[in-house]
């Protein structure tokens, strides 16, 4: 019997089993998933975005289909850090792949306090910070624009925590890179992208938004195209791991990331279509090796050719 070919990746000192992680806000506090698919496949699970206080969010309706994906106006929603600590990480701890845990505030100093917080506690290996919310203190700008504000944030949280930090990219900016740059130069061990876009639909019997917040972030397979170039572009401008996000519905997407340079894949709203889509991409990126006898799902990874002629039809 052939050997299985080796899905192990490395998120600096981090090893996941696999490349396939749970994006932030998909997936809950990963128990809702129990029963659904086996957690401990999971390459590494990230939870949803934590805050210092509990927050109810954006009022209904705050979710609509739309062609080829979905819009939503959340507003991050959660728990609180107190109630994830005593109510949620006990659970979480019983599982193999590591935990991040998806920070996000309204000033520098949430942000500090937030990772503060997460570092003490020792089942989490790593955060991912949300850069595109609002910055109260700078008029609502989302931190995540502006190559100085997320240069700041994550500085700041670089300097309380010793755990792998993710900055999470906002692809609502002209250029991606200069974002990318600024959060690698502030202590970011890695980065992933994208977040949603913003993006709106309205109700033409009614003429009024169908998102009570008016906009919403768009995801799903609509992003993807613009999700695997902004990937491509950040793989080349920095020197950290790059996971992809957007639109990844099966395997083949996922390859697509992972040959345009990722390290590893987040799946989002798949999960609310096909809650086993990680099970099945994990299967699928397998398969596709095994097919082709390549190793190691490392071999494949960067290995896009851009100088190849298109053929002539």
């Amino acid at each position: 019997m052939s050997k299985k070919p080796d899905l192990k990746v490395k998120l600096d000192a981090i090893e996941l089993q696999n490349p396939v992680m749970s994006a932030s806000g998909t997936f809950g506090y990963a128990r809702e998933f129990e029963g659904l698919v086996d957690l401990n496949r999971l390459g590494a699970i990230i939870v949803k975005g934590l805050s210092l206080e509990p927050t109810k969010g954006n009022p209904p309706p705050r979710i609509v289909e739309t062609p080829c994906g979905m819009l939503n106006a959340i507003g991050l929603e959660n728990v609180g850090i107190d109630v994830f600590e005593k109510q949620k990480l006990p659970f979480l701890q019983t599982l193999y792949p590591p935990i991040f845990a998806n920070i996000y505030g309204t000033s520098i100093e949430e942000y500090a306090e937030l990772a503060a917080r997460v570092d003490e506690l020792e089942a989490i290996s790593g955060v991912e910070v949300n850069i595109s919310c609002p910055n109260v203190k700078a008029g609502g700008i989302a931190f995540g624009v502006d190559p100085d504000s997320a240069f700041s944030v994550v500085k700041a949280v670089r300097k309380k925590t010793r755990k792998h930090l993710i900055v999470k990219l906002s692809p609502n900016v002209t250029d991606i890179t200069i974002i990318a740059r600024s959060a690698e130069e502030a202590g970011a061990d890695s980065l992933s992208l994208i977040n949603t876009i913003t993006g709106m639909a309205i109700d033409i019997e009614t003429r009024h938004p169908k998102i009570a917040n008016i906009t919403g972030g768009l995801s799903g397979p609509a992003i993807k195209p613009v999700a695997l170039r902004m990937v491509w572009q950040v793989v080349q401008a920095v020197k950290i791991p790059v996971i992809g996000i957007g639109g990844i519905m099966t395997a083949e997407d996922a390859l697509e990331f992972l040959i345009a340079g990722a390290t590893a894949v987040q799946i989002g709203t798949a999960n609310f279509i096909n809650p086993q889509a990680t099970m099945d991409i994990i299967d699928g990126i397998e398969n596709f090796l095994a097919q082709r006898k390549i190793a190691r799902v490392a071999d494949i990874t960067g290995t896009l050719e851009t100088n190849t002629p298109i053929a002539d039809f």
